[in-house]
């Protein structure tokens, strides 16, 4: 399964490895995925996020799976567009924010799943169950905040299995 590849996009505030991706690059690794984590610190402009994470998609038809936190889920969507993924694992995905270039994403391939917590203060709940809806993704709300880590380890199970989906 080498030929399969993990890039993920880290949130506004956050780093290329942080908690939760450091969780699940694990998780992938042990799945026999390759793992990239795209470092976008610096970068606020979200169209460059995305042209960035254009860039790191190999062009020689490797399997390839976006995941992506709150802004990063966004630039991970936008890259979809783009590209043909086989997936696409979206955490708090900041979807339909005014201030965002595309509000109304369209065209996206892969198998999606959309994972949000109840009490984020950030993106409206309503936004990633809407995403999901439009999407046919499936949609995973826990009893946490934006940043997800109250559940880290659940949604690290939910990653396994979105991994092994994808492989059959």
């Amino acid at each position: 399964m080498a030929s399969h590849l993990v890039i993920f996009s880290h949130g506004k505030e956050s780093g290329p490895w942080g908690s939760k991706i450091v969780q699940l690059a694990d998780t992938a690794n042990n799945k026999g995925y390759q793992v990239d984590s795209i470092d976008y610190q610096g970068i606020n402009d979200v169209n460059q996020r995305v042209d960035k994470l254009l860039q790191a998609i190999p062009a020689n038809g490797q399997k390839v799976v976006l995941v992506g936190s709150s802004m990063g889920a966004y630039v991970s969507i936008m890259a979809a567009q783009q590209r043909t993924v086989a997936g696409l694992f979206l955490l708090a995905p900041a979807v339909y924010l005014p201030g965002y270039p595309n509000t109304n994403p369209q065209s996206i391939t892969g198998h999606i799943e959309v994972v949000h917590g109840w009490n984020d203060a950030v993106v409206p709940v309503e936004n990633a169950i809407r995403f999901a809806r439009e999407h046919q993704a499936s949609c995973y709300l826990f009893n946490d905040e934006h940043r997800l880590m109250a559940t880290l380890d659940d949604i690290d199970k939910l990653f396994m299995r979105f991994l092994d989906k994808l492989a059959t």
